[in-house]
């Protein structure tokens, strides 16, 4: 028996990096997942990858979920699938990083949109059935950077966006309450995946010096936000609802 047996799971941005560790986490604690993603051979992969593993998992690839039409055809897609959902997990991003005084105005909305944008959106068509399920949980993976200022790199547009996020997930918590829907965050500090690796391996990058501020003493691997992620998601977490956790090898807490 697994926490999240006969539980049906979205997980937007399910083609790599925390997204497909979260598909594997979640189907092999017994969930029906649904993913998305842009590229259509990543998002088969990670469907190959949870099969083989045992678990049950279909992917609707490609799918925009910054629009309105993209975020609808998803819901849609798990609707006819399975009839219905429990969990919602908005985990898809992407983001365009520059110094403030060369963030183009193009690179703002890109963010902006596709990093609060979709969350709202996938959120908003997913609310009503949720609402007439009688309850689900609805989980969004936000970053520190959301509540903290400049890491290793300059990031006022993905800050401001996934600060968007922290907030909109505080106020779903007090229009999910009556309804028995539950909204959490998660907030990550620096994880290794296919975008940062190349940051995180760069000898002349800014990351060095980042890990010594690290009490963890290293960064954090995908799989450690998806075991966190599945327990959220768990009838295991019933109680708590309207939080932001921080998963970030203790940054945070030694930042004043």
């Amino acid at each position: 028996m697994g926490r999240l047996d006969r539980k049906t799971v979205l997980i937007s941005g399910s083609s790599n990096g925390i997204g497909r560790a979260a598909a594997l986490e979640f189907a092999k604690e017994g969930a029906r997942v649904v993913g998305c993603g842009r590229d259509p051979v990543a998002a088969a992969e990670t469907v190959r990858l949870v099969k083989e593993a045992g678990g049950e998992m279909i992917s609707l690839a490609p799918v925009d979920l910054s629009t309105r039409d993209g975020a609808r055809s998803w819901i849609d897609f798990a609707l006819c699938a399975y009839g219905g959902f429990d969990v919602l997990c908005n985990n898809a991003s992407s983001l365009r990083n520059a110094p403030f005084a060369r963030l183009a105005p193009e690179d703002w909305h890109h963010t902006i949109r596709n990093e609060l944008d979709l969350v709202y959106l996938s959120t908003r068509a997913a609310w009503p059935h949720l609402v007439d399920r009688g309850g689900g949980v609805v989980l969004n993976i936000a970053s520190i950077s959301g509540s903290r200022g400049v890491l290793f790199v300059q990031q006022a547009a993905h800050g401001a966006a996934k600060g968007g996020v922290i907030a909109l997930t505080r106020h779903l918590c007090g229009a999910g309450g009556a309804h028995g829907i539950r909204v959490n965050s998660i907030s990550p500090g620096l994880i290794r995946t296919r975008a940062t690796a190349p940051h995180i391996d760069d000898p002349d990058g800014g990351v060095p010096t980042l890990l010594k501020s690290i009490p963890a003493g290293r960064v954090g691997e995908p799989e450690e936000v998806a075991r966190l992620a599945a327990f959220l998601a768990s009838d295991d977490a019933a109680y708590i609802t309207g939080a932001d956790f921080v998963i970030d090898g203790g940054v945070s807490a030694m930042a004043g």
